[in-house]
């Protein structure tokens, strides 16, 4: 084998402590998406999650681990990932451009007070951008998880946070350990309020 898995492991270890420090340093970035995903959860809203790629994935995961459970056995939490209808993606696309293909899926299914969450390592993913408009006209809270470079999405999101790093994959791994943490956050946050509220 040409390549070390052991050297890999250590470098990636080196780039994600340096990573994760950093944001222990900016926690309260994270720590204010969490509230704002809660208050609108609390008021009967939902989250939607978007992303291109593995992002996308990402979206997926995320709406699965709410809907479902992340550590709890609880009530489900109102979460949707765009994209993940081939049938509507494919149509969008094909009749109307790739661009829109999260902007149309916000107009059709977000409401005010909704929050949009964007995954996008760039942060300057056309149809990103465009969903983030349309969100921010039909009154919905927005949210950019991207990477460490400034990008067009800080100009439109009401919240972002820019991951310490600038490869794809780190930025990636970053993204789901705040994923992780949120989804940790928020059941907790919800499991309490259904618990108090018997």
């Amino acid at each position: 084998m040409t390549i070390s898995i052991n050297n890999l492991l250590q470098k990636r270890q080196e780039k994600l402590n340096v990573a994760i420090n950093q944001l222990i340093r900016d926690s309260e970035l994270l720590e204010s998406v969490a509230n704002t995903l809660i208050q609108s959860l609390c008021s009967n809203k939902k989250i939607l999650i978007c992303g291109n790629g593995g992002s996308a994935a990402q979206a997926q995961h995320m709406a699965g681990e709410l809907i479902g459970r992340f550590k709890k056995n609880r009530a489900p939490i109102a979460a949707l990932a765009l994209g993940t209808d081939m049938a509507t993606t494919t149509a969008i696309a094909n009749d109307f451009g790739y661009e829109e293909v999260f902007l149309r899926q916000v107009d059709a299914l977000g409401n005010d007070g909704d929050v949009l969450l964007i995954l996008s390592t760039s942060g300057n993913s056309p149809n990103v951008l465009a969903a983030v408009n349309t969100a921010r006209r039909k009154g919905l809270k927005t949210v950019a998880f991207t990477g460490k470079k400034p990008s067009k999405v800080e100009d439109l999101a009401d919240i972002v946070v820019r991951f310490p790093a600038e490869e794809t994959d780190v930025i990636q791994e970053l993204h789901l350990l705040a994923i992780h943490i949120l989804c940790e956050v928020v059941e907790e946050h919800l499991s309490k309020e259904v618990v108090d509220g018997q």
